[in-house]
């Protein structure tokens, strides 16, 4: 979710045309897709409901209710995510084809993917803002690469191989006392030489070791790996994660001065991403202690917060479906069990009230998806898989 507009443009380029190559493992990815039996696709209903709700026939994971109609990187990236988990590569090929010609200039491989596509004010339809997202850049090569190894596919892998390479050079610096470390974007968040603006809830640790174990020859993972979870811990010293949050050299941490202190729609994501660590994955236990009062909140209102004062803990309004189902897997990993399934039912009792947007759809079906069994992220951030169980079965 992203609660500010980005910041500069990349400027214009050349479309590039896509690889004959390429284009041959994709129609052979389509082919694959087409013969894989029903044993090895199991039924998910909220994912058929978010491709019916908000997924076009063109694979465009569309912001339905607001003014441009918008697509935004982070919804074609968490889609891929989703298909993959579904077993659903018919869809995930479509996604990634849009993705690629309409945010990417035709071209993963060269360009980073532009973080907002939709309707101008003049009617026309194209790239809003060419900035990149970071977020939604590292769950993309994150997935591409899962989903090269899940599937067999040297396409996927290669892409995600080169976008991750993108995302170092692109969306990265090195902080004094810090390290390298993951930025938001490739520009806009260096707003002063010996400050940095940043987000925690575009570092889901799960997803920084997958890339680091996938990549080992590229050193700087297992760097940009190791600042995120100084991140985490850094951004909540009361143990309430802020939407943004500002590094100073020689300072530390210290709150936004755009957002100030606030965690809401971002932050409710540094939740979710600590509820799927592995507990054996390296730094998940220290997250989880830091962010205890979360849940302490959750059990003493009975449902999270919408927005905060991560200084103060002063909590305004309370969260919609969506919130409660981001906090389900980590009240479940703090073993707060009957809490957990009480947010569970609340998802369902306020669905029932109102359809839920593209991001409670987005945030339920990570959480509840994550309740159900679906999906696991491993120690060494790798995707494990409820399907792969049922396909190998079969001796696929």
């Amino acid at each position: 979710m992203v609660s500010i507009d980005r910041h500069g443009t990349l400027g214009k380029a050349r479309r590039w045309a896509r690889r004959a190559a390429t284009a041959g493992l994709l129609a052979g990815s389509a082919a694959a897709a087409a013969a894989t039996p029903a044993a090895c696709a199991p039924d998910w209903p909220r994912w058929d409901e978010f491709k019916h709700g908000f997924l076009s026939a063109d694979g465009r994971v569309v912001d339905v209710g607001s003014a441009d109609e918008r697509t935004v990187s982070e919804g074609q990236a968490y889609a891929l995510l989703f298909a993959l988990i579904a077993n659903d590569r018919a869809t995930f090929d479509e996604v990634l084809r849009w993705t690629e010609n309409n945010l990417a200039q035709g071209d993963l491989t060269s360009h980073l993917p532009a973080w907002l596509w939709g309707r101008d004010k003049d009617g026309s339809w194209h790239v809003l803002d060419a900035n990149a997202a970071s977020d939604a850049d590292l769950w993309i090569a994150y997935t591409l690469l899962q989903a090269g190894r899940l599937w067999h596919e040297r396409s996927y892998t290669a892409r995600g191989t080169v976008l991750a390479r993108h995302i170092v050079e692109q969306e990265t610096a090195t902080l004094p006392g810090l390290g390298l470390t993951l930025l938001p974007g490739p520009q806009g968040f260096h707003p002063n030489p010996d400050e940095w603006r940043i987000n925690p809830s575009y570092m889901p640790l799960q997803v920084m070791q997958g890339l680091a174990e996938a990549l080992p020859e590229d050193a700087r993972w297992k760097r940009l790996a190791d600042s995120a979870s100084a991140v985490v811990l850094g951004t909540a010293p009361q143990g309430f994660a802020p939407d943004w949050a500002l590094y100073g050299a020689g300072r530390g941490f210290g709150p936004d001065t755009d957002t100030h202190a606030q965690g809401s729609y971002d932050a409710i994501r540094v939740y979710l991403w600590a509820g799927m660590l592995d507990p054996a994955q390296p730094g998940a236990s220290q997250v989880l202690a830091r962010l205890t009062p979360f849940a302490d909140y959750i059990v003493e209102h009975g449902a999270p917060y919408e927005s905060i004062d991560t200084t103060n803990a002063q909590a305004k309004q309370t969260g919609n479906s969506g919130f409660s189902a981001a906090a389900v897997p980590f009240l479940t990993a703090l073993g707060r069990s009957a809490a957990a399934t009480a947010q569970a039912e609340r998802v369902r009792m306020l669905e029932a009230q109102n359809a839920p947007g593209y991001y409670s759809s987005v945030l339920t079906l990570f959480g509840l998806g994550w309740r159900d069994g679906r999906y696991r992220f491993k120690a060494d951030g790798a995707l494990e898989l409820r399907w792969r169980a049922a396909c190998a079965s079969e001796g696929r």
